[in-house]
């Protein structure tokens, strides 16, 4: 039998199809645009989702030529949705999904630190409040949107809207009920009744059906069964969040085991009883062992976004001689960007451009490039935006050490910025850390298949995942960067400290 995983990203769907024994077979890729308004804002409409998601399950059944009785189930992932998409009756869209990186919610995120004391919104959610979180999108929607907020039968997240066109099934799962804070009580796993009133967010615009990652929805539907070259009926399976999802891809089932899921923005977490809860990371039920365990990360709001934008706001040669010899461009940055010694010889850059998330936790926060002379050159800022996703990173696994959290010694990466060596070199030196990669470029998607193949009973155990994946060599540590790595890191935690203030004067601005 085969299995097919789906993972709904911010700027692209991936599908991939593996054998029960998780042997890769085919995979298809769509990409799309995140709708940016306002500065600080990041919004999609759920349809170019659903259209993803067709085309790149019926692509992986035409390349595989796999009949469509032999596919057990599909299981389906997403972005953290925000507020998730504000539905009617109907479940059609009334507004746009705010998505996680969407920052609007400044007000509502004032008044929660104002009026809702931290023991109380920590002490049952083990979340604290921030933009980031839904349920302060949810909030904006309301005291702006009032028209909309009338009409809202549900708020349901990306990759739920999509089952819901599959199957006709509503429902969501333990982790993104868990990821929208604020409402969802860590450990009763349910709605809090309590914080649902404080915060003026009515539990029957909540999902009201909320299963394990590993749980059937729903069975296919004809019409969507015909367009993406399915069988009717066939299981569709709940999924998750992308960061836990793309955790489980790597082998992660106990504490100490942690991973870094780098694409287009950062999620590092690891998984836990529930007893190193912090309010400067996020947490939530992990995707496997739902009632058991709990996935605790960081999140930076940017990490192969920094390569997207330098490449297309100043990799316009580059991107000319991608598009008539085929080298990528990304790689043509980098071969430069090889030249420059480790710290950019001086140039530091925040990679605040969306705000941030943990742990500094500030909407206002922006992108900065210091250190600048004339002796400086593309490659310095290229190279230092690199430096910037590290420095992000190592700055969330401090705080996960600080509240207490045993390490091992071994990172695992996955996600588009792992198939750079020269990057994950960079991760390595400055985190301290040594960097492990899958073999196959498959993360999420492959975490999906294997959630499709326990909620179908063709894998009978979490365990099996540790027999799917394999590993290539270990990017260890240079110890002679790390030391240069640990003065620019000091000086990058200095930057931010000694900028903030200014930074909210200008976002006000």
């Amino acid at each position: 039998m085969y299995l097919l995983g789906t993972d709904i990203g911010t700027q692209g769907t991936k599908t991939v199809m593996v054998n029960e024994k998780g042997t890769f077979v085919a995979d298809a890729f769509q990409e799309y645009e995140v709708i940016t308004p306002k500065p600080s804002w990041a919004e999609q409409w759920p349809d170019v989702w659903l259209e993803a998601v067709i085309n790149t399950v019926a692509k992986c059944m035409e390349k595989s030529g796999v009949k469509p009785q032999e596919v057990a189930g599909l299981a389906i992932s997403g972005l953290y949705g925000g507020s998730g998409v504000p539905v009617d009756k109907n479940i059609s869209p009334l507004y746009p999904c705010l998505i996680w990186m969407d920052r609007r919610a400044r007000a509502e995120t004032q008044w929660v630190k104002d009026n809702v004391p931290l023991e109380k919104i920590f002490g049952i959610t083990g979340n604290y409040v921030d933009s980031y979180y839904g349920f302060t999108k949810m909030m904006w929607i309301r005291n702006n949107q009032p028209e909309v907020w009338k009409k809202i039968y549900q708020f349901v997240t990306p990759k739920d809207y999509v089952i819901y066109h599959l199957t006709g099934e509503l429902a969501t799962d333990f982790s993104s009920a868990g990821n929208i804070g604020g409402v969802f009580d860590i450990q009763k796993r349910t709605w809090s009744d309590e914080m649902c009133e404080i915060l003026g967010i009515p539990k029957k615009m909540l999902p009201t059906q909320i299963l394990k990652s590993s749980q059937i929805v729903g069975k296919l539907k004809k019409d969507m069964a015909q367009k993406m070259g399915l069988w009717e009926g066939m299981p569709v399976v709940a999924g998750g969040v992308d960061a836990p999802v793309a955790q489980l891809c790597a082998g992660v089932l106990a504490p100490g085991e942690h991973v870094a899921m780098a694409g287009t923005s950062m999620c590092w977490g690891t998984v836990h009883g529930g007893e190193y809860l912090t309010p400067g990371l996020v947490s939530f039920p992990y995707v496997v062992f739902d009632d058991a365990l709990i996935y605790t990360f960081g999140g930076s709001a940017t990490s192969g976004a920094l390569a997207r934008w330098f490449r297309d706001e100043f990799g316009k040669y580059e991107k000319e001689v991608q598009k008539n010899t085929g080298i990528p461009a990304y790689t043509l940055l980098e071969l430069q960007a090889q030249t420059i010694p480790p710290g950019s010889e001086g140039v530091i850059v925040l990679p605040y451009f969306m705000g941030e998330r943990s742990p500094i936790w500030d909407p206002d926060a922006r992108g900065t490039v210091f250190g600048l002379s004339l002796y400086h050159h593309r490659p310095h800022v290229y190279r230092a935006m690199l430096e910037a996703a590290a420095y992000s990173l190592r700055h969330n696994m401090e705080e996960g050490i600080k509240a207490g959290m045993k390490l091992n010694p071994e990172c695992w990466i996955v996600g588009g910025v792992a198939r750079s060596d020269f990057w994950v070199q960079i991760f390595a030196d400055i985190t301290g850390f040594d960097m492990k990669r899958l073999s196959k470029d498959v993360e999420a998607p492959l975490g999906d298949a294997f959630l499709a193949g326990l909620g179908t009973g063709v894998i009978d155990r979490p365990e099996t995942i540790k027999e799917w994946v394999d590993f290539r060599p270990v990017i260890k540590v240079n110890q002679k960067n790390r030391q240069i790595y640990d003065k620019y890191y000091d000086i990058f935690r200095e930057l931010y400290d000694n900028t903030k203030g200014t930074m909210k004067k200008l976002a006000r601005l």
